[in-house]
């Protein structure tokens, strides 16, 4: 930690405490140098998820995206937004967990519709319709073989 007057790099913690919230920490400190006290209120930063996509790009992760993309898989299914809520912060937490800042959209996906598989199938085949692109009707017809022979 720099100091504010002097610039100098070393400085010493006089006294820690944590904010009224409980959100932060205020740390007194003085400076080695020039003796001079400031404060510092340190806060966590939540870690940050890069999406990176099927092109390349990076962009950030937003949960109300997969929110959304979930919601319109489960649209008119017996889902409660409650579960989908919980499904994105489930993946959300997942990644985070992992420690992962980069996480492709395809694992993120994925893991969407294994959950989704566990709630309701006809989501599941929904979401993986879009997710997959499938582009005719066989690969309908491929993904419920799967899921009929993982039921087995």
């Amino acid at each position: 930690m720099f100091c504010p007057y002097c610039g100098n790099e070393e400085t010493m913690v006089k006294d820690s405490r944590p904010t009224e919230d409980g959100t932060a920490i205020r740390r007194r400190r003085e400076c080695t140098k020039c003796h001079e006290r400031f404060t510092t209120v340190e806060r966590l930063q939540p870690c940050e998820i890069m999406v990176m996509k099927r092109n390349g790009h990076r962009v950030p992760f937003e949960k109300e995206k997969l929110i959304r993309s979930i919601e319109l898989a489960a649209r008119k299914r017996p889902i409660q937004a409650t579960q989908i809520d919980q499904i994105a912060c489930k993946i959300e937490k997942q990644f985070i967990d992992l420690g992962e800042n980069v996480v492709s959209s395809e694992k993120i996906g994925e893991t969407a519709m294994h959950m989704l598989k566990d709630i309701d199938k006809i989501a599941y085949v929904r979401f993986a319709s879009v997710y997959c692109d499938f582009k005719v009707i066989n690969d309908f017809a491929e993904i419920l073989q799967q899921m009929e022979h993982h039921e087995k």
